[in-house]
């Protein structure tokens, strides 16, 4: 599986939107976003996110190993930063050009420190 960064983004500002002490599960990503992305590719991003520790929450595999739920209880302070900086679509859009094309070599940390200094400048800051 290819990583998708805007799947990746849209998840994530889904996952922002949910209430302290609430949670998201499975069935709301396929809502959202199963008419374009196939379950397994939202599982599969969904701990990715989980892994690097942008996201809070718990999955549950099957005993083939394959992802059947989860429970998102939010952000965490990574997850915070990173939709934060890729939040305003003029940013999110060069990002793609300039950083996520496909020939580009790069970390999700690349993407998030290019996404800081980007945001860090269109406030005129050092």
């Amino acid at each position: 599986m290819k990583r998708n960064f805007d799947l990746v983004r849209r998840i994530m500002t889904r996952i922002e939107s949910v209430h302290p002490g609430s949670f998201t599960d499975e069935t709301t990503y396929l809502q959202d976003l199963g008419s374009e992305y196939e379950p397994a590719t939202i599982y599969a991003h969904i701990e990715l996110l989980l892994e690097e520790n942008f996201i809070k929450g718990k999955i549950h595999k099957n005993h083939d190993d394959i992802i059947d739920a989860f429970r998102i209880t939010g952000l965490t302070w990574k997850g915070h930063d990173f939709i934060d900086a890729a939040r305003d679509e003029s940013i999110w859009s060069k990002a793609k050009d300039s950083v996520l094309k496909p020939t580009a070599s790069f970390t999700f940390d690349i993407l998030l420190e290019w996404l800081k200094a980007q945001a860090r400048q269109t406030l005129g800051l050092p």
